[in-house]
């Protein structure tokens, strides 16, 4: 047989339980928020299913899905699972992704003491009364019947997935939730035969994989998910953990490894691995428990490529990997691989938009895969019913997706930019060492756009004079945005430094810095310098804690844990003034001034739309769009998605 690929190991089937799977990527548990109020199946449920399975995944889970819609409920948007007549919507769930060759699996959950107060009905449960910061005020412990009563609840939800078609389901044990609750000598603090030793700790969720096992029978794999470590003081620690998995895999097909505790946002950020952390972070956890079971292990977290899928199989280190970004950023991703086309996968910048819109209950959405949360009406990009010339001034962020978007209609493309490359504000935006996710996304879209069948036009700047030349039938203006420059005392002196040329380190920077702007590209520039060993003092006109806050919360945490380890301090509430060749004169809101000093001044001050050329262009054709940044500046979702939504219906 011709070998066509570099995956030797991920295209192989695996035997799990009764079932086999296709190859050894799964798409891990994820709460798109696409059922209804009731928690009932919608067609955007199961188109947004379809389109996960069509990635060539071999198992779709779907997240966090309650055992009991009154105290165990921590997503707004969650399918329901707790009623007799809910099987007859989750079996178009499961008719859809065997479709493709796909498993079907749900993540069965109690969130316990991180209920979502809105829909809380009564006291939270937990095995301890130890409330949870932000979410549950009181918490009631769970006496006996109440525990019984959860643990009937886990088997019959288990079971009636069972009989709509899914062929398992995911017990969730990891994250901070009530089984991990029961785990966890951090909060089980019970004096009773489920609390204080691992052998007692371990009995409630030994229960409930018995209780769907009797239920269930064999008919159903079952699969679940631990944190190997909750990287919490007094939490799970990897040598209980396998303890409890030897005991627990009598009854278990498979094993899923992750780590952290979601619900405390202290270390949400181990659960979540964002761009600022290494990559395949469970790795070694994950080999070391399957070292110890008898069972396949799969493994999560920060896992975006198929290399890295490859080389943890091929190390021994898990069986199956779990990964979620990549499959969202490309709905092709493993389907290519197979093919041999890697090459053609679109990168994850891991900039997790996609799960800062569904924690308020939004549909998911993909940064960089505009159709992703929105496959019922874009499954297919349509053919335009007139072929149109269509020109295109810019060509950063939305300009290349939005010529990406005009080719698949049909349309003639030709992409402008005054620049001698493609990518725009990109190409600065990613120099940083730890913005290598979004390096890698720019040189691959970039790529991608001169292979498109665009035209691409570069060192011309396109004035109503060539408009009038070439007389396209549509325009779209993606020229972006650049810095802001107030008239600030001083903020042309020799000490005075963009943020860009303070990334990208060709200029000379002094011992002590002052950045002014606390934004994202303020703070990440102030995380870089301080890890040269410079002194940053970052001063804003907003409070420090609202810095940042369009970032991601669990991306935000991690960043601003980085830039206290690194001693960067922050000031907020102050404008600066002027600025001379000693520093920077701060004003506060009590009108108090003060001197901070400084040998290189930053300035990160935002950035503004090119209006200019807006003005100049936008009347010139009927057919006139503005997109990205020139329209409204934002950030790569917003600049993607304008774009998209734009030349989709020219």
């Amino acid at each position: 047989m011709t070998k066509f690929n570099n995956y030797p190991n991920i295209f192989r089937p695996l035997q799990v339980g009764n079932m086999t799977i296709k190859n050894r990527i799964t798409f891990t548990p994820l709460v798109s928020c696409h059922a209804d109020a009731e928690g009932r199946v919608t067609t955007e449920l199961v188109d947004f299913l379809g389109g996960q399975a069509r990635t060539g995944a071999s198992v779709i889970t779907i997240g966090a899905t309650a055992i009991d819609a009154d105290k165990g409920e921590d997503f707004l948007g969650a399918l329901s699972i707790t009623r007799d007549k809910d099987i007859m919507g989750l079996s178009r769930l499961a008719e859809e992704v065997h479709r493709y060759g796909c498993k079907l699996s749900v993540e069965l959950n109690h969130a316990g003491r991180a209920v979502l107060p809105n829909l809380l009905v009564g006291d939270a449960l937990a095995p301890s009364n130890i409330p949870l910061p932000g979410k549950s005020r009181y918490v009631k412990e769970l006496d006996q019947r109440e525990i019984d009563d959860i643990i009937k609840k886990f088997a019959d939800c288990a079971h009636r997935c069972m009989v709509a078609g899914f062929d398992m389901v995911m017990v969730h044990g990891a994250h901070g939730n009530l089984i991990g609750q029961f785990l966890s000598p951090m909060t089980n603090k019970r004096t009773d035969w489920y609390g204080g030793s691992l052998e007692n700790r371990m009995r409630f969720p030994l229960e409930v994989i018995k209780a769907i096992r009797e239920k269930c029978g064999n008919k159903l794999a079952i699969d679940f998910r631990i944190s190997a470590d909750e990287c919490a003081p007094g939490g799970m620690k990897i040598d209980e953990v396998i303890e409890f998995l030897k005991v627990a895999q009598k009854d278990l097909d498979m094993v899923h490894i992750s780590r952290g505790l979601i619900v405390d946002l202290k270390y949400a950020k181990y659960t979540l691995p964002t761009y600022l952390s290494e990559h395949c972070v469970n790795a070694e956890n994950a080999a070391k428990v399957k070292a110890a079971l008898d069972i396949p292990v799969c493994v999560v977290g920060g896992i975006t490529t198929l290399e890295e899928a490859e080389e943890i199989i091929e190390k021994g280190q898990a069986d199956v990997i779990g990964m979620v970004r990549a499959l969202l950023v490309d709905g092709e991703t493993v389907t290519k691989g197979y093919r041999g086309e890697s090459d053609k996968i679109r990168p994850c910048m891991r900039c997790y938009n996609c799960l800062k819109d569904i924690f308020p209950g939004w549909p998911v959405h993909c940064s960089l895969n505009p159709v992703v949360g929105r496959e019922t009406r874009y499954r297919t990009i349509q053919k335009a019913d007139k072929k149109k010339n269509v020109m295109i001034v810019g060509g950063g962020v939305a300009g290349m997706m939005a010529a990406e978007t005009a080719i698949k209609r049909g349309h003639d493309v030709t992409i402008y930019d005054k620049a001698n490359r493609l990518g725009g504000l990109l190409h600065e935006a990613s120099v940083l060492s730890f913005k290598d996710d979004l390096k890698r996304y720019l040189d691959w879209q970039v790529k991608n756009i001169e292979n498109c069948g665009a035209k691409i036009v570069l060192n011309t700047e396109v004035t109503p004079e060539l408009v009038e030349q070439i007389n396209p039938d549509a325009i779209v203006i993606s020229t972006g945005s650049t810095p802001i420059v107030p008239p600030i005392d001083g903020i042309h002196g020799k000490n005075v430094i963009s943020v860009f040329d303070a990334d990208e380190g060709n200029v000379e920077i002094g011992e002590e810095v002052v950045i002014c702007g606390g934004g994202l590209s303020g703070c990440e520039s102030a995380l870089a310098l301080a890890q040269k060993g410079k002194k940053v003092t970052v001063v804003d006109m907003l409070p420090v804690e609202n810095l940042c806050s369009e970032t991601f919360l669990v991306s935000k945490i991690a960043l601003f844990d980085l830039l206290h380890e690194h001693k960067v301090k922050f000031i907020g509430n102050v404008k600066v003034e002027k600025i001379n060749e000693n520093g920077v004169e701060l004003i506060d809101r009590n009108w108090n001034r003060s001197i901070l000093a400084a040998d290189t001044v930053v300035i990160a001050l935002g950035m503004k739309s090119t209006v200019e050329t807006v003005n100049q262009l936008s009347s010139l054709i009927p057919e006139t769009y503005v997109v990205g940044d020139c329209s409204t500046v934002k950030d790569i979702h917003n600049a993607v998605h304008s774009a998209f939504n734009v030349a989709v219906e020219i």
